[in-house]
């Protein structure tokens, strides 16, 4: 398998971190527009993260916010955003990193991104550049996690008349467990 020395999976998490950044500068200026809201799953264990340590130990390694109706004061930085809300009553202020996100979502549309924390091994594996040391985010620690498995079998979209072609019995792409692939379409919102 080829090394990946331009590293594309860091590069394409950081543009959508950049997309939510952007998503929430824009609501901090002007509001949510329409129905627009947003959950942001994060990291509470993440270096840069502040939150109040009642709200720490109810959420030691993950919490969900909802921006949508009761929070106040949404300020957005470079590496972070800080906002206003109430837990159980009581008036808190967070500071959520861009690097702590695991899952932002905008369910009235629907759009959704879920970010993977990519192991360190991996990062090291790939050769040192001429960037300097400390010039991207630091990532929160965690478990790095076994690398997936490649699919033997690509899903490719097909148009609803199309029907695959039929699969003999030494068909390397045939599933073993007798599954069926089916077309893209056959889950699209009609």
């Amino acid at each position: 398998m080829a090394v990946d020395h331009i590293r594309y999976d860091i590069l394409a998490q950081e543009a959508l971190r950049g997309v939510v950044q952007t998503v929430l500068k824009d609501a901090a200026k002007n509001g949510l527009p329409g129905e627009h809201h947003f959950y942001v799953t994060f990291d509470t264990r993440a270096e840069g993260v502040r939150m109040p340590p009642r709200l720490l130990a109810q959420f030691p390694e993950a919490m969900t916010i909802v921006l949508q109706h009761q929070f106040w004061d949404l300020v957005v930085g470079d590496t972070s955003f800080e906002v206003g809300m109430s837990f159980g009553g009581i008036p808190e202020r967070l500071t959520v990193t861009f690097a702590s996100i695991k899952e932002f979502v905008d369910p009235s549309v629907p759009f959704g991104v879920k970010f993977e924390q990519i192991a360190e091994a991996a990062a090291t594996a790939a050769p040192a550049s001429s960037e300097p040391q400390g010039a991207t985010e630091p990532q929160p620690a965690s478990e790095p996690k076994p690398p997936r498995p490649t699919p033997s079998v690509a899903a490719v979209p097909q148009s609803a008349s199309e029907t695959p072609p039929a699969a003999s019995d030494d068909d390397p792409q045939k599933p073993a467990s007798g599954g069926e692939v089916v077309s893209l379409d056959r889950f699209r919102k009609k």
